[in-house]
């Protein structure tokens, strides 16, 4: 008689500033068959050590982190293991948010909150060498509006505005003529769609572009 060989589990690591969380995701996984936690990072910086150390199938990635952001850890990792897969669990739900964390290699991007039934689910997916992204996601990211990518340095002006610095005080500190920067305002609130500096901060909020 002959026994089915059992696929070794999917090792997984989370990573989340918050304690809790990462505790809460790593005693779920451990009610799950076929999973179990390897790692579990509450930085950036420390994802990419452990990432390196323990190469984990999967890693449930959270975009707000106190050193280098989300998207920049699953960037930094991608570039040095490009087999890793990536699925971000947050609160953001900004059409920005998600665009720039498939940008950067995620292949499922969760939001906070969600049946955990999904998070199993996408594990299992993305492992698979596929893609996850439930219907509230994929409608905002169909809401995003063609030609609303801003550039740096409209994104370092843009969060300049939400201090509430005027044209002159930006031109200053960014070290550009103030008319350069008029120019820039008028094109960032062209491209989101708005009439005013407030709107246009609203709208960065709403989409991802800018977090407090």
């Amino acid at each position: 008689m002959t026994h089915a060989v059992q696929a070794p589990p999917i090792r997984l690591m989370f990573v989340d500033d918050h304690p809790i969380v990462r505790i809460g995701l790593a005693a779920l996984i451990g009610t799950l068959p076929g999973m179990e936690t390897v790692a579990q990072a509450g930085s950036g910086r420390e994802a990419i050590a452990l990432h390196r150390e323990h190469a984990p199938d999967v890693t449930l990635m959270d975009l707000r982190l106190p050193d280098i952001s989300g998207v920049e850890t699953i960037r930094t990792i991608r570039a040095a293991s490009p087999e890793s897969r990536f699925i971000v669990v947050t609160t953001y739900e900004g059409d920005e948010d998600i665009h720039q964390a498939l940008q950067a290699g995620a292949s499922g991007y969760i939001i906070k909150g969600l049946p955990h039934n999904l998070l199993a689910e996408a594990i299992k997916r993305v492992h698979a060498g596929g893609r996850y992204l439930p219907s509230v996601v994929k409608r905002t990211l169909a809401s995003r509006t063609p030609n609303s990518d801003l550039s740096a340095r409209e994104r370092e002006i843009l969060a300049r505005i939400a201090q509430g610095k005027s044209n002159r005080e930006i031109a200053a500190e960014l070290q550009l003529a103030e008319i350069t920067v008029k120019v820039r305002v008028s094109a960032i609130l062209e491209r989101l769609g708005v009439n005013d500096r407030t709107e246009a901060v609203v709208a960065a909020l709403q989409r991802g572009l800018l977090h407090l």
